[in-house]
């Protein structure tokens, strides 16, 4: 079987793997993901992230973040471009997620950034996903 979106699979298992309450969970391993996890890791939604050699491929192992409550650092992650319909976005189009308080993740030409960062470098791109 085929994987059609790659990167909605990686954000539902950390949905799942967060609601489950698991310290860690694992995906295989691609730059755009590698790249999601930097992002998420430097905003501060995930504790820490490492990619695991392996066979047959290499895996992201991902250290989600929960408060003292137990309560998930992320309260929702959610797939703005699909395959089927991308959705791309200019500077002054990108989305404030919940009034700045969230990021939206937008793929541009200079690689993968947060919202804030893609306005200060004056760029857009394709709208990968929101997080809050």
């Amino acid at each position: 079987m085929t994987m059609t979106d790659p990167l909605a699979d990686l954000l539902t298992r950390i949905r799942n793997a967060q609601q489950a309450g698991h310290p860690t969970m694992t995906v295989t391993a691609s730059k755009t993901k590698a790249g999601i996890c930097e992002i998420l890791k430097s905003e501060g939604y995930i504790a820490d992230w490492k990619q695991v050699a392996g066979t047959p491929r290499d895996m992201l192992e991902v250290a989600l973040r929960y408060d003292r409550a137990g309560h998930g650092a992320i309260r929702e992650i959610k797939r703005v471009s699909t395959p089927g319909r991308r959705k791309y976005v200019n500077v002054k189009e990108i989305p404030f997620v919940k009034s700045g308080l969230g990021i939206a993740i937008v793929s541009t030409s200079k690689g993968l950034l947060a919202d804030h960062v893609a306005r200060k470098e004056n760029v857009g791109g394709e709208l990968i996903c929101t997080v809050w």
